[in-house]
C-alpha cells in the first residue's frame, strides 16, 4: 500500500510532468513549426519518456492545441496583471497609462507571444478553432479586462462619459496597430525607446479624446 507522503506527491509530480511537456513542446513547435516539430524531441526537452507525452496527450494534434492554449492563458494572465495598474493609478493618470500600455507593447513584442501568433496564424487551416481559442484568451479577455479599468476611471470622473468596450478597443489598436508597422508583422523587435514612444503616443491620443483633463 502506498505511504500517505507518496499518495500525496503522486499529483504534484503528474501535474510539473504535465506543465514541463507544455514548456517544451512550445519551445519545439515555435523552433520548427508544427509540421516538423518531433514527439520524440519535445519528450527529450521536457525530460520525460515519449510514451509519457502520449500519457498526457493522446497524439501531437491533442498537444499542440493543449500547448497554445496553455501559451495563450499566460500572455493573458500577464496582460491582466499589467492591466490592474489601472485600478489605482494615483494622481498622474498619464504616466500610469503610459506604463500600463508600454508594458502591453513589451509583452506583445515578447517571444511568447509573438510565436503564438505565428503558430496560430500558420496552422488556420489545419486548426480554425485555435484562432477563436487564441483570440478569446488574449485580445477578446484583455479588451474586456481594459473596459472594466476605464470603466472605473470613467466612474472617478478620470475620463469622460463614454462605452467603456468602444473606448478599450480603441486604445488597444492604438497600441497594437502601430506596433505591427514596426515590428513588420512581428519579425522584427522593436528597440526599449520605440515601444516606449510608441506606447506613449497611443495614450496621448487616447486621453486627448477621453480625460476630462487630458494633460
Amino acid at each position: 500500500m502506498a505511504s500517505a507522503a507518496a499518495v500525496r506527491t503522486a499529483p504534484r509530480g503528474r501535474i510539473d510532468k504535465r506543465q514541463a511537456i507544455l514548456d517544451a513542446a512550445f519551445d519545439v513547435f515555435a523552433e520548427r513549426g508544427y509540421a516538423q516539430a518531433l514527439v520524440q524531441e519535445i519528450a527529450e526537452r521536457a525530460g520525460v519518456a515519449k510514451p509519457t507525452v502520449y500519457n498526457h496527450f493522446t497524439d501531437k494534434e491533442t498537444l499542440f492545441r493543449a500547448t497554445l492554449t496553455a501559451a495563450a492563458h499566460t500572455v493573458m494572465d500577464g496582460n491582466i496583471a499589467t492591466l490592474d495598474r489601472m485600478r489605482s493609478p494615483g494622481d498622474d493618470l498619464r504616466a500610469a497609462l503610459n506604463e500600463v500600455a508600454y508594458q502591453l507593447v513589451r509583452s506583445c513584442c515578447d517571444r511568447r507571444s509573438r510565436s503564438l501568433r505565428w503558430l496560430t496564424y500558420a496552422q488556420v487551416a489545419r486548426f480554425p478553432d485555435l484562432i477563436e481559442i487564441v483570440q478569446g484568451c488574449t485580445s477578446v479577455r484583455i479588451a474586456e479586462a481594459m473596459a472594466d479599468r476605464l470603466a472605473r476611471l470613467t466612474l472617478a470622473g478620470r475620463l469622460r462619459p463614454c462605452d467603456p468596450a468602444v473606448a478599450a478597443e480603441q486604445l488597444l489598436a492604438l497600441i497594437t496597430g502601430p506596433l505591427e508597422t514596426r515590428s513588420r508583422l512581428g519579425t522584427r523587435k522593436p528597440t526599449g525607446a520605440e515601444m516606449r514612444a510608441l506606447a506613449e503616443a497611443a495614450v496621448d491620443t487616447f486621453l486627448r479624446a477621453y480625460a476630462t483633463d487630458p494633460r
